[in-house]
This record gives C-alpha cells, structure tokens and sequence, in this order.
C-alpha cells in the first residue's frame, strides 16, 4: 500500500501519528474509500470529521500529545463536533478514570485499567459478534489490553466479555481495548465512519 496524504477537506478522518499502528489503521481506510490523513501538527486537524488514536504505550502518547502541543487541540476539535476513536492505548488516554494513573483526554465517562492482562506474552485472538457493528463475528486481537470496569450511564456499552467491559461509546467517542487494525476486518473502521457522518 502506498500511502498517500489526502487534502483536508470535510470528510476526512484522521490518524494521529505519534507511535503505534498507524499504517494499519491508513491501509483500512484505504480500502473502504474513506479519505484519510495522518495527523501530527495543530494544522492537521483542519475540517476532520474523526480521528483516531491507536494503540501504543498509553503514557508515552499522553507525553507527546503535550510534548507536540495537541492535546489542547484535540480537545477543541472534539467539542467543535469531530468524533473520536481510541484502541487500546487510545482507549485509555480518551477515560476519564485511569486505575493507578491520572486521565489524560477524560473525554468519556469510563474507568479503566492498564494492562490488565499481563505482558506482551499474554497477548491473545479471539472473536465476538457487536451486534450494533455487524451480524458477523469480529476477530479481536488483545495486546496488552486495558479492562473497562465500568461506564456511566451515558455510555453504551458495545462489547462486554466476562467481568470487564471490551468496547463502548458515547456520542462522539468510540473505544475498543482491542486492535480492530491488526487483523482483516473492516467493520470496526467502517462503524467509525458512520459515527462520523460518512
């Protein structure tokens, strides 16, 4: 895949690239159609419709939000109407509770847990069906993963597995403690651009 940079026009979701999958999360884009854009400077985030934080180390993408100057931006963007999509350590920069950690973003009403699941070695696959993305089942890749404990009573959760909470969403803001960008499956990108208005 040769990835390009698309003019920022309205309609253009953006991946923020600081650290983490984001060629993967380009790539799907790409084959939905969708126009996309790397993001990495305050100019970046003109007319966005979305953007999307990816996976990473949580405290290191909390430091260069600030090291870079976005975090600020990201924050007036998101009340300007853009939409939001957090995986895995982009999930936890986006809660407003962090177990052991102060909130970054804090812009959804969620706790959660950092690496609840143990090393990189404890990484694991699996699937489920997310009925409000697609009557299919979703492959699911956990790295590292985070645990939502719990949700205000504004958050819908999307995906519950045993005790903790795997995916959710307010009005503006998706998570998955998951990396929909690591396996084949569109879905998760292309429920995102609908949140979007796309």
């Amino acid at each position: 895949m040769s990835v390009h940079l698309v003019k920022h026009t309205p309609g253009v979701i953006g991946v923020l690239d600081l650290q983490g999958g984001v060629h993967e999360h380009l790539e799907h884009l790409e084959r939905l159609g969708i126009p996309y854009a790397r993001v990495k400077q305050p100019a970046d985030f003109a007319d966005l419709a979305g953007l999307i934080i990816p996976g990473g180390e949580s405290t290191c993408l909390a430091r260069l939000l600030e090291i870079f100057e976005l975090k600020e931006v990201v924050l007036q963007h998101y009340l300007r109407g853009m939409k939001i999509w957090g995986t895995c350590a982009g999930a936890i920069l986006l809660a407003d509770k962090v177990v052991d950690d102060k909130p970054c973003l804090g812009l959804i009403d969620m706790e959660i847990e950092r690496n609840s699941f143990g090393s990189q070695l404890d990484s694991f696959q699996s699937e489920a069906v997310i009925k409000d993305v697609s009557a299919d089942p979703i492959p699911l890749t956990f790295i590292r993963a985070p645990k939502i404990l719990c949700v205000g009573k504004d958050v819908h959760v999307l995906l519950r597995i045993d005790n903790y909470i795997a995916a959710a969403e307010s009005d503006g803001i998706l998570v998955t403690v998951f990396h929909p960008e690591l396996t084949g499956c569109l879905a998760l990108h292309r429920y995102f651009a609908l949140k979007c208005g796309l």
